[in-house]
């Protein structure tokens, strides 16, 4: 049994120092260390695992998807191509350096050995998969990709220029205190524990996608689409680093084999002749295969009864299947022949089940990564970025080592960094790697990473709402916490801590990303069922997300850059960026009684949003004038003992005090409540409209308490304007004037107030001004006021009865009763029971109970009908109201066979 570790003293860190420390030993951070160190740089390349073995391409690759062949393909149409894919959100100067030096790199893997498939001339044998052009570049023994590479880095040249550092795991880049550009890094090693401290002239980040963001369908935490040590390693440190990150609500999600974490491979069996088909033997796929779109019809298919959907190879010759074979069996998995062979399939006789892939963030595949430039530079000075971890759309392989060969060339211009490293950022990046030790009991990180990733998929896979993706922000914001407590005993429990720590920022940025993007764009990869449509006018953008001075999440709006080629589909508007800041969450109501309010979310000093810290401060004592006035409530205190409270600097003590006067109200509370609505704290002005409501009455309604609340009306926020209005109202301390002006207030609340205040005053008048108000709730609140005046009238009515939304013409139809509702309105509201909204027909119903019985029973027996319960249900209340009619007393005795209980409950009321 391992011995557990000890925590190791910051002192006694392993220091290291290199021109060019590259983090990740991948495809792209491979080149980037052979370009580097091939133009003198002193290099260090450190890998959590070993570079022998580490990155996607360990298990070998099966072809090129994007390879820009002289003759087979135009650099200018890859760029419009990925455009297009990509829904017109792209550099286009980064993907031409794909689409320009593309070529040279596949000559380049040639050389070193790579094999790529030739026809019988010699030629690149380039296959067609897309819709347009031909890039798709086949590699027969593409299994050997990662050896060849490893060959190059122990070269005895480049072994005097790189050194490697194995089972070495970096968790934070450290910057400069002065001018944050990147300096080294801080990790640890993943087998003994020790703690490494890099420094370097600059830093190439290579870590790959964040594969294990969802959860596969599986439930297995390492059984993902994409390799499972990409837990969005790079994603996190770059995050922290300052640098800006783009394009996160831009999901990847793929085809795969149903029941098995390995693609389906079309880019492999399309140009042998395989398609995608349906449970009828239907070709459904109608976008390209480059784009989103796709996915979404593959979603749509599968969520049919079309489904389920198929690869389908069986109809291909004999030769074509086995040519497929050696190629899906051996170098993309190698257990994908016995996986079939264990369920008793062949591609001859079956057709391959397929699904879709748990979500990841990926620039290779989809355009989710680190921002960067040509140059492979991001936002924070000399810190690199280059692969799967780069926002290059659909850069894939070729890409990514066109870009770690970009990173790698400019970054070795540097030399290593000989200043002081700042002590926090050290002691910041111990903590992270050490706390599991602090507490080896805590719950284990496999429980910890499936419930954080299930939350993934319950609220952040799409399609997408507002109100999960909160949900989730809520949820990894509280999940900090249970991450700061995980337990681990050994250096590599340690290594998967970490890992669940950046799997959990990956999410967030994920949430927050998708919820700041008001649109849906690349088809499944950022579906907003609440936003459905895509909208380039406002959001032909580039969303960028970066960690703001105070540590939280924000967002800029940035535009797409001109185009060097020309897609006709789209027009970059150009203009300057739009700061958004931190994204707004969606309130979510809890569920609870029908005709209850919901509850208030208790406010605090400290903004909603802000990032919980990975480890949960200590509690600090309480305030020692806290402790003395709590004493003192005890007294049942006067204002004058509660004055210098209530004065207090500290707004937890000024709150303090507040809620005392709710729990004690001294003479001349009101007043004193009222001017606190006006308190800098929004803690406080919340306690303030608490207790305000709470006391409303036993206060006495005195002008200084009406002064104050007028005075309020004023203030900024929109809780403390709507409490104001309830007291002026419940006092009477307002006017028909003073609540009019509140209609024209920003907040659908606070007009909500207003029209309650009207009707409180019976100014029937100005309610019917409100009638045009832009939010419906407001007009749902007008009607129900005008039936709630003293005179009720129908004719204020009127224009609500013709309102578009369905939930204003029913509370206006029901409103009627109130009224009497005169024949002619009786004439429209059996017309209204035939209404396809079911809120209306409801109300119509209640409408009749206020008119006469001849003209409304009639009526109501046919709505004993309705297919709709409440309408069936409204129906039998106005019934009862007309029960000394006979035709009504026959109706209701029938609908005592009601299949509806409620129904049934209320008919037989009649016999009482």
């Amino acid at each position: 049994m391992d011995t557990p570790l000890t925590v190791p003293d910051l002192a006694d860190a392993t220091e290291l120092s290199c021109d060019v420390l590259v983090v990740g030993g991948g495809t792209a951070g491979t080149m980037a260390a052979l370009t580097a160190a091939e133009r003198g740089a002193n290099v260090i390349l450190l890998e959590k695992a070993h570079v022998r073995h580490s990155g996607a391409l360990a298990m070998g690759m099966d072809g090129v998807n994007n390879a820009v062949v002289p003759g087979r393909a135009e650099p200018d149409d890859y760029v419009a191509e990925i455009t297009r894919a990509n829904d017109g959100l792209v550099d286009q100067s980064t993907v031409r350096q794909t689409a320009t030096r593309g070529f040279g790199m596949v000559q380049r893997l040639e050389s070193y050995g790579v094999k790529f498939e030739k026809d019988e001339h010699g030629e690149y044998a380039v296959r067609q998969v897309h819709r347009s052009g031909s890039y798709v570049l086949p590699m027969p023994e593409g299994k050997d990709v990662k050896k060849v590479l490893y060959r190059q880095l122990r070269r005895r040249e480049m072994r005097e220029r790189i050194r490697i550092e194995n089972r070495v795991m970096p968790v934070r880049v450290l910057t400069h205190p002065d001018d944050g550009r990147a300096i080294g890094a801080a990790g640890f090693n993943t087998r003994t524990g020790e703690f490494v401290v890099v420094r370097a002239g600059a830093v190439i980040l290579a870590t790959g996608p964040c594969g294990r963001l969802g959860l596969p369908a599986s439930g297995y935490l390492y059984g993902t689409y994409e390799n499972p040590t990409n837990a969005g390693d790079g994603y996190a440190m770059a995050y922290h680093a300052g640098a800006a990150l783009t394009g996160i609500e831009c999901f990847q999600i793929n085809p795969l084999i149903k029941d098995y974490n390995g693609p389906a491979c079309a880019y492999v069996a399309n140009p042998f002749g395989g398609y995608q088909v349906n449970r009828h033997g239907e070709r459904f796929v109608e976008s390209d295969y480059w784009s989103g779109q796709m996915m979404a019809e593959f979603a749509a298919e599968l969520a049919s009864d079309r489904a389920p959907v198929y690869l389908k190879l069986s109809h291909l010759p004999e030769e074509t299947i086995g040519a497929v074979e050696s190629i899906l069996h051996t170098t993309e998995r190698p257990t994908r022949g016995t996986f079939h062979e264990n369920r008793g399939h062949d591609y001859r006789t079956h057709d391959i089940e397929m699904h879709i892939s748990e979500i990841g963030l990926c620039g290779g595949h989809s355009a989710s990564g680190v921002r960067v430039d040509a140059h492979a530079r991001t936002t924070v000075p000399r810190l690199y970025a280059a692969g799967d971890l780069a926002s290059v759309p659909h850069n894939y392989m070729i890409g990514a080592f066109v870009f770690g060969d970009l990173a790698g060339e400019d970054a070795s211009r540097y030399t290593a960094y000989e200043g002081e490293l700042d002590p926090e950022q050290l002691a910041a990046a111990h903590e992270l790697v050490y706390r599991p030790l602090r507490h080896p009991e805590g719950p284990p990180q496999p429980q910890v990473e499936y419930k954080l990733r299930r939350f993934v998929n319950d609220y952040v896979a799409p399609p997408k709402t507002g109100a999960k993706l909160s949900l989730a922000v809520e949820a990894f914001t509280r999940m900090s916490g249970e991450i700061a407590g995980m337990g681990a005993r050994t250096a590599h429990e340690l290594m998967r801590c970490a890992e669940v720590s950046f799997i959990r920022d990956c999410a967030e940025m994920a949430a927050r990303a998708s919820l700041a993007r008001t649109e849906s764009r690349w088809g499944l990869y950022h579906e907003r069922l609440d936003h459905p449509e895509r909208d380039d006018t406002g959001w032909l953008h580039h969303l960028d997300l970066r960690k703001s001075p105070s540590g939280a999440m924000e967002f800029t709006a940035r535009p797409v850059e001109p185009y060097l080629v020309p897609v006709p589909e789209f027009a970059p508007p150009g203009g300057p960026e739009r700061h958004l800041g931190e994204v707004e969450l969606v309130p979510v109501a809890t569920a609870g009684p029908r005709d209850a309010a919901p509850a208030a979310r208790p406010l605090t000093d400290t903004d909603p949003h802000s990032p919980v810290p990975a480890e949960a401060p200590a509690v600090a004592s309480p305030h020692p004038r806290l402790l003395r006035l709590l004493s003192l409530v005890e007294d049942s205190p006067d204002l004058d003992a509660l004055g210098p409270y209530l004065d207090d600097d500290d707004p937890a003590v000024r709150a303090a005090a507040v809620t005392a006067l709710g729990e004690t109200a001294p003479a001349g509370t009101g007043p004193v409540l009222a001017a606190r609505l006006r308190d800098a704290s929004p803690v406080v002005r919340a306690a303030a409209s608490a207790a305000l409501r709470e006391l409303v009455e036993v206060l006495p309604a005195v002008p200084e308490l009406g002064d104050g609340l007028r005075a309020a009306l004023a203030v900024p926020d929109a809780a403390v304007r709507s409490a104001a209005l309830d007291v002026l109202r419940a006092l009477r301390l307002g006017d028909a004037a003073l609540y009019a002006g509140a209609l024209a207030d920003a907040t659908v609340e606070v007009r909500v107030q207003a029209v309650r205040a009207l009707v409180s005053v019976d100014a029937v008048a100005e309610l019917a001004v409100a009638a045009d108000d832009p939010a419906r709730e407001v007009r749902v609140a007008v009607a129900r006021g005008l039936a709630a005046v003293r005179n009720p009238a129908p004719g204020p009515l009127g224009p609500l009865l013709d309102d578009p939304d369905p939930l204003v013409r029913g509370a206006a139809l029901a409103a009627l009763a109130g009224t009497g509702c005169p024949p002619a309105y009786a004439v429209r509201a059996e017309a209204a029971l035939g209404d396809p909204a079911w809120q209306v027909r409801s109300g119509a119903a209640t409408a009749l109970r206020g008119t006469p019985a001849d003209l409304a029973v009639p009526a109501l027996a046919k709505a004993l009908a309705d297919p709709n319960a409440d309408v069936r249900k409204a129906a039998v209340l106005s019934l009862l109201v007309h029960r000394d009619d006979p035709t009504a007393r026959t109706a209701l005795a029938g609908a005592g066979d009601d299949p509806d209980a409620d129904v049934r409950a209320y008919a037989a009321r009649a016999a009482r």
